[in-house]
This record gives structure tokens, sequence and C-alpha cells, in this order.
């Protein structure tokens, strides 16, 4: 599927096994960070939370995970949800459907590494968005809720400039949007310029700033 920065509606009503946004009438939204843990980025983008008071989800790399156990931990002591990314960013598309569920539960042996119980760990997304339906069926069979997004912010994009990446969050953000950013290297010039003004938009609007719990 194509990335838009806004999730076509008829997009959804095609997938629908798939979460793209959690409607509400309290005005929450759910920030939503792939890629990490990374040593400082990830940090920082814990710091800017808890300024804002915002709870977020981490998609995180289960090879991340098991090369930054102590970053990884942080996210859970400060109480934001996390997810299961894949152990190496598998692109679902290009990957057979043994070596995709093998390295998903890669990942969560990654957070089971780490003290996590991972019985209470089932949220998937999958890179780049690209899944195939077996092994989309073949996750939800293992208890997985796969989570995809309404907005993609393009933070990842370094072509795009970081204005171009604000306008692509506050233009199309409503109640119930899962936004999705990365707290990576590739998106940092991005990510540090873009994640503090949409939280301090956030605030400014009554918007609240939620973590998906779908366990």
């Amino acid at each position: 599927m194509s990335l838009w920065v806004k999730t076509n509606r008829f997009v959804k009503t095609i997938f629908p096994n798939y979460i793209w946004d959690i409607p509400n009438e309290e005005r929450k939204i759910f920030l939503t960070f792939d890629d990490g843990p990374i040593p400082e980025i990830t940090e920082w983008t814990l710091a800017q939370l808890k300024k804002h008071n915002a709870k977020a989800t981490f998609f995180c790399i289960g090879d991340n995970i098991q090369k930054h156990p102590e970053v990884f931990q942080k996210i859970i002591t400060e109480n934001h949800a996390i997810g299961n990314h894949t152990f190496n960013h598998l692109k679902g598309w290009g990957t057979s459907l043994e070596d995709y569920i093998e390295n998903t539960k890669k990942c969560t042996q990654a957070m089971a590494n780490c003290q996590l119980n991972t019985e209470h760990c089932l949220l998937f997304r999958p890179p780049y968005g690209k899944i195939k339906p077996a092994q989309a069926r073949a996750l939800r069979k293992l208890g997985y809720k796969i989570i995809l997004w309404d907005i993609i912010s393009m933070d990842f994009d370094q072509t795009i400039s970081p204005e171009k990446c604000l306008d692509n969050v506050l233009k199309n953000i409503e109640s119930g949007s899962i936004i999705v950013f990365h707290d990576s290297v590739k998106a940092w010039k991005n990510l540090e310029y873009v994640l503090p003004k949409t939280l301090a938009f956030l605030n400014e609007n009554g918007f609240v700033c939620e973590k998906i719990d779908y366990n």
C-alpha cells in the first residue's frame, strides 16, 4: 500500500482487520514511535513526552532492544506502551511467512530477555506498513493486534523539510488519530523540530495523548 500522509478512508474500509485509528469523543490521540530504542534520541523523546504529560506507544526493533536494553526498559518504566516491529525491520512483502513469524517471535524474545511479561505485549506494526495477508492472519492467530496509522508524519524522509513534516501532522489531526513518528537517526532532523511543536499544539487544542491499549 502507498504511503499517504493521511490514510484514505477507503483503504481503512478494505483492510478492516488492521487498526488505523481509535475513534473516541474525548479528543484522545495516539502518538507512536517506530524503529527504536536508540540512545539519546529515544531518551530525548521520552523527556519531551514527560514535559507535556503525554503517553505514547513505541514499536521497537528487537535488534535495537538487544543492543540498548536500558533504553527499552526506560520506555516501560515511564509507563508508555511497547509494540513489536520485528527483530530486523523486515519488509513483509519480500519475506516468507515462516521467516516473518520467526523474526517477530525473536523480537518478542528480546523483550522477554528484558524481564518484560510478553503476554501483555501483543501490539504489532509491520515495518514499512507492508505485510502479506497470510502473515497478518498468522499474527492474529497468535493474538497480535496489527496497528497501522491514520497519519504518518514522513519524518524519516530526509528530502522533506521539518516545516513540511510538521504541516503533515497538524493539518490532519482529529480525535482518534494514530500518528507515526520515528525515534531513529534517520528521522532525527525532523523529529527534533516537529515533536515539541506537535505536543504544544495538542495541549493548546485540548487533545490528550494516550498510549494504545489493546492487550
